[in-house]
């Protein structure tokens, strides 16, 4: 049995509030990333973990090997069209990134004289030498000469700005460096363009205007965020009229506009900052603003429009006129505007729905609903770029029915095939999916989704998957990744807890701030239920980023309910992180965490934050996975939650790993032989986990 390795013991102890925190392992964030004392200590978990993994490589390889079988290698992505041109991305065997190609839509599809390729990852992978390449946006001109794309190597979300000179081939002038990830638009005339920086927190915080041609020291500074609260995104409108700046908090939202045509145009303010008052999708409806707000205690949100000011100030709630009302049954997220058509997306008896509004001079019609063939599915609004469009691109999937790409009809609602993902070797036939219904402490009723095949004797061993931050419902929708386990006859459980917005925004209020302790409570009463019905019998537990922080908070509550559980990424250390305003997301998430500076905040956090409730106990297998250059949630909170769970774990737990991924961030590594092989790994952890083949202490 290999021996685990030992981190440093440094006594430090934080004191705030009356309140004193031991932190031995405080020294593995002090002394950073770099550190040669921290990458030994890395080093060695990894090579822990080589050991404990030993005789379960070839299990490894084989769940490997099937994860590949389902996938179709040689693939091409349906084509989108913006302006004149239809793009798409390829994936070629043996290639392990996309390759973003395009044609003239004059051109027959799939006639290769007519493709275009435009950025191969893989080439450019190789030749530049790097270990992992990914890719937030892309974005052609509107006359197509140019293509822009933002490029991350480091896995840190720093990106760069490369711009294509479609007819040469060659890079237009040199990378811009730098970049936030979440901007990317064209001037109307394809002459700037816009993008975001972020602060030394890498909070997203200005809009800039970079002039083709021009050094990237003389771009034009658009906006600029100083509250530390609050975001910053951008986009130009489906009208490619506009620019509009949004910036967010959790809790407020304050938008600004731009013409797009104006080389010389400067953000006017459209509606103020309201705290309280949320708008998280405003778009340009030509003579009036449309937007999505709770403004006026619509808790769901409400859909109105706002007739434009010929004087340029500021718009008023007061002027507002109600397109779609509020309604407790119906939580509206978001809309793609077309000038014949408005497409709404949002949510209705737990699942996601879309509606359909006619438009023209006179106003919007009634909001008619799409039909789908299944009630328990997921349900998006794809890519649009075609303003002028008679018909939508959504996206449909279950549990059981791999995605599907459907152009929708907006008159008829009716629906066209675009294409079905392919999965080799994947009969639907043979699984079988249904939702239950488990009690919470609170007597709240949350709903657990499950996958299974048809011939699974239950009791059965059980993955129970969660989240439940941040409003992000996880929604019922089908991956192959789960075929290795469902297919050795377990049970694949996804718990909808609260803090996500599965049941609309009152799901995610009641899982955050002083109501946090429910998205754990929720997770253990389905594991609970779940056994008590007679559907699990052993439980594997797994959650990534926030989900790893439920994670480590359902291990402390229950460590006797879990025979393992996956910590991917986790925010382990919830008081020390959100202490820190130096580093990623802290200010900008008080409002779904806390401020721990406030007294009554800290205690809260202080009562479930995972490091610090680790206690002598008897653990399950725990497998602790991380990035060394996650800039979300950095690598010293899962190393210092395995370096003390070390200390604390009684006789009789389970084996303990910890996972650093030295050249990725919080995704994992960008090319998708390596994600599959890493997911092996978990699933042959899991399996010897489950059958007894794991050592414990």
């Amino acid at each position: 049995m290999s021996t685990p390795p030992r981190a440093l013991r440094k006594p430090t102890v934080h004191d705030l509030h009356g309140h004193q925190r031991p932190d031995d392992y405080h020294w593995l964030k002090t002394q950073g990333k770099r550190d040669p004392e921290v990458l030994a200590y890395l080093t060695a978990e990894n090579e822990h973990l080589a050991q404990v993994m030993g005789t379960l490589r070839a299990e490894q390889q084989a769940i490997y090997q099937e994860l590949l079988s389902h996938v179709q290698e040689r693939d091409d992505q349906p084509e989108v069209t913006r302006g004149g041109y239809a793009y798409f991305t390829r994936t070629v065997e043996g290639q392990a990134h996309a390759i973003y190609m395009r044609r003239p839509l004059t051109g027959s599809p799939g006639a290769p004289e007519a493709e275009e390729t435009l950025l191969d990852l893989n080439a450019l992978k190789a030749t530049e030498g790097l270990d992992n390449v990914w890719v937030s946006h892309t974005a052609p001109s509107p006359d197509g000469r140019r293509w822009a794309f933002l490029l991350d190597t480091t896995g840190q979300e720093i990106w760069e700005l490369r711009v294509l000179d479609t007819q040469t081939g060659t890079l237009a002038e040199p990378a811009l460096s730098g970049l936030g990830g979440w901007v990317l638009g064209w001037s109307a005339d394809g002459a700037a363009l816009y993008y975001s920086t972020d602060d030394a927190t890498q909070r997203s915080w200005q809009v800039w205007r970079h002039t083709l041609g021009q050094p990237q020291a003389n771009d034009e500074l658009l906006f600029q965020e100083n509250d530390p609260t609050f975001r910053v995104g951008a986009f130009v409108t489906e009208n490619g009229a506009t620019l509009l700046i949004g910036s967010s908090s959790n809790m407020a939202t304050e938008w600004w506009a731009l013409s797009t045509h104006d080389p010389q145009a400067r953000p006017a303010l459209l509606l103020g900052r309201e705290r309280g008052t949320e708008v998280p999708a405003l778009t340009d409806g030509g003579d009036h603003w449309l937007a999505l707000t709770n403004q006026g205690g619509a808790s769901e949100f409400r859909l109105v429009r706002l007739n434009k000011r010929p004087d340029g100030q500021p718009l008023a709630w007061a002027d507002a006129a109600e397109v779609l009302p509020y309604t407790l049954a119906r939580y509206l997220t978001g809309m793609r505007l077309f000038s014949g058509h408005l497409l709404l997306a949002g949510r209705e008896g737990g699942f996601t729905r879309l509606w359909v509004l006619p438009r023209n001079d006179a106003g919007y019609g009634q909001a008619r609903p799409v039909s789908f063939p299944e009630s328990s599915c997921t349900v998006r609004i794809g890519p649009n770029h075609v303003f002028t469009a008679g018909a939508a691109r959504i996206t449909y999937t279950s549990l059981t029915r791999p995605l599907e790409h459907l152009d929708l009809h907006l008159d008829a609602l009716t629906t066209t095939l675009v294409k079905v993902t392919p999965v080799p070797d994947y009969d639907p036939a043979l699984y079988v999916s249904e939702q239950r219904w488990v009690t919470a402490p609170d007597g709240e009723q949350v709903p657990v989704s499950l996958l299974r095949r048809h011939d699974t004797l239950l009791p059965a061993p059980t993955l129970l998957y969660g989240y439940g931050s941040y409003g992000m419902s996880m929604d019922p929708a089908f991956s192959f990744t789960r075929l290795p386990l469902v297919d050795r006859g377990w049970v694949w459980a996804i718990a909808h807890i609260r803090g996500g917005s599965e049941q609309g925004r009152r799901w995610y209020d009641a899982g955050r701030l002083e109501r946090k302790m429910n998205t754990f409570t929720d997770f253990i009463a389905a594991g609970e239920a779940l056994r008590g019905a007679g559907v699990a019998r052993e439980l594997v537990a797994m959650g990534r980023s926030a989900g790893g922080l439920l994670m480590g908070a359902a291990v402390n509550l229950r460590p006797d309910l879990w025979t393992a559980a996956f910590v991917g990424v986790p925010f382990v250390d919830v008081l020390s992180t959100m202490l820190d305003d130096s580093i990623p997301l802290t200010t900008a998430e008080y409002d779904e965490w806390g401020n721990p500076n406030h007294a009554g905040q800290y205690a809260v956090m202080a009562q479930y934050s995972p490091y610090d409730n680790l206690k002598s106990a008897r653990y399950p297998h725990l497998f602790v996975s991380t990035g060394l250059n996650d800039p979300r949630v950095a690598y010293w909170e899962p190393a210092k939650y395995a370096a003390r769970l070390r200390d604390l774990a009684q006789p009789g737990s389970g084996t303990i790993v910890l996972k650093t991924i030295m050249g990725a961030g919080h995704g994992g590594s960008s090319s998708r032989y390596e994600s599959l092989n890493e997911l092996a790994e978990e699933y042959a952890f899991a399996l010897a986990a489950v059958d007894g083949r794991l050592s414990r202490q």
